[in-house]
């Protein structure tokens, strides 16, 4: 697969990128988290650079599978972190870049799974004193411990910035897609598993978690270009004749049949 260009070699270049486990939108099965993948397609794009897959959660079976469509992009090596499932990540986070040492570190923008915040690379940044860019788009060039970049803006418009090294960077969708994951070296890569202290998490301990409701139906919104257009549509009678008219009725026949025209429209369940 081609690379995206870069104008200068990367020799030498130690890159990082924090992967996740991410939730298939249909199926909730466990899979790659997309903007992670693209993240790891990034380094990837970097010519001669040194990458290295770092994961800080549980090591079940569903982790694992998920984790190996990450070693099928080309890498042979995830290192995962053990943490407890109700501990913190950062402080594991922050002890292993900081034992690593890698002048570029790539993350997605948020999980798919779990809190979702997108706040672990501005509290690692914070932790470790480097400097953020969101939104990477490309990598141009690296020299001299300076990196340009292209950062992601709305309407498809890009920024170029110029950021001294090392420094955190979050991806999003705006980043090239990834590369599709192969059995083989999926197989054959290894889950370097360590063992490091839990820091439970106690804001999370607070929290009171519930399954989200089904959001209502929205009633139909009659949108027209014109002034005269949406009056008509205003004044005409309702098609079908399922409509009723109520005059000189009681508030309590009043609020019933508003009450079961919500019930069949859907907004009241």
């Amino acid at each position: 697969m081609p690379h995206n260009a870069t104008s200068s070699s990367h020799a030498g270049l130690q890159v990082a990128v924090l992967v996740s486990i991410g939730r298939h939108p249909l199926t909730a099965r466990a899979r790659r988290a997309d903007q992670d993948a693209r993240a790891v397609e990034m380094a990837l794009s970097l010519d001669d650079a040194a990458i290295r897959l770092v994961h800080a959660g549980g090591n079940d079976d569903d982790n694992e599978e998920a984790l190996r469509g990450y070693l099928g992009m080309g890498i042979d090596e995830i290192n995962v972190i053990k943490q407890a499932s109700n501990a913190d990540i950062v402080p594991a986070l922050v002890t292993s870049l900081r034992d690593a040492a890698p002048q570029l570190v790539f993350t997605g923008s948020r999980a798919e799974v779990g809190e979702g915040s997108g706040l672990v690379p501005y509290l690692l940044a914070e932790a470790l004193g480097w400097p953020v860019i969101n939104g990477l788009a490309q990598v141009e060039s690296i020299e001299h411990g300076v990196a340009t970049v292209l950062q992601a803006l709305p309407r498809g418009k890009r920024r170029r910035l110029r950021v001294r090294l090392p420094a955190i960077a979050t991806v999003d969708s705006n980043a090239p897609p990834a590369r599709q994951s192969a059995f083989g070296p999926a197989r054959r890569g290894e889950l370097a598993a360590r063992a490091c202290s839990s820091m439970p998490d106690e804001l999370q301990a607070q929290w009171h978690m519930q399954t989200a409701r089904k959001r209502p139906k929205r009633l139909k919104i009659v949108k027209s270009a014109s002034a005269r257009d949406r009056f008509k549509a205003a004044a005409a009678k309702a098609e079908g004749g399922s409509g009723q008219v109520l005059s000189d009725v009681s508030p309590e026949q009043g609020a019933e049949a508003i009450f079961k025209l919500l019930k069949e429209e859907d907004v009241l369940r």
